[in-house]
């Protein structure tokens, strides 16, 4: 592991713990060029998983990019940042654990989307807003409208 600070590869492990999860290994490290002690965490990794964009592009798949995503979705809400890191762990399983490699960035986004409609509406929303391009008004209603299960009741008719 390369040092933050000096770039030294010469660093050493001082303590490994697992997370409350159990899903991640957090390390304290030590340069021992620089003495500079910095924290590390491990996850595993099903498979490489490559994402094939809506424009045939293919990329490879980011953790991070999709953390950002749903932490802006949930930015001001009243949820646990560890809640949140749970939720994007169990979207990459869900994702590595699908059984190919390459994955469309329409089925990440709608599984971002489910996991969002449990963890809180306003996020879900906000994320559907994005990835489903509202242009309008009744976009927003229709995504309220499904949240609510609207959809699929009869719509009351107007009276006379």
């Amino acid at each position: 592991m390369r040092c933050p600070s000096c770039g030294s590869l010469d660093t050493q492990v001082k303590d490994s713990r697992p997370t409350e999860d159990s899903a991640v290994i957090r390390r304290r490290r030590v340069c021992l060029t620089c003495n500079f002690r910095f924290t590390t965490f491990e996850r595993v990794q099903l498979r490489e998983l490559t994402v094939i964009k809506r424009n045939s592009r293919r990329v490879p798949f980011d953790r991070d990019k999709l953390m950002r995503s749903v932490q802006i979705a949930l930015r001001k809400r009243p949820v646990d940042p560890e809640r949140i890191e749970q939720e994007v762990s169990k979207i990459v399983r869900e994702l590595e654990s699908g059984g190919e490699n390459e994955v469309s960035s329409e089925a990440i986004g709608e599984a971002v989307m489910a996991h969002l409609r449990e963890l809180d509406d306003v996020a879900y929303v906000r994320f559907a807003s994005v990835y489903r391009n509202f242009r309008e008004a009744k976009d927003f209603r229709a995504a309220l409208d499904e949240l609510s299960g609207e959809e699929d009741t009869p719509k009351a008719t107007a009276r006379k």
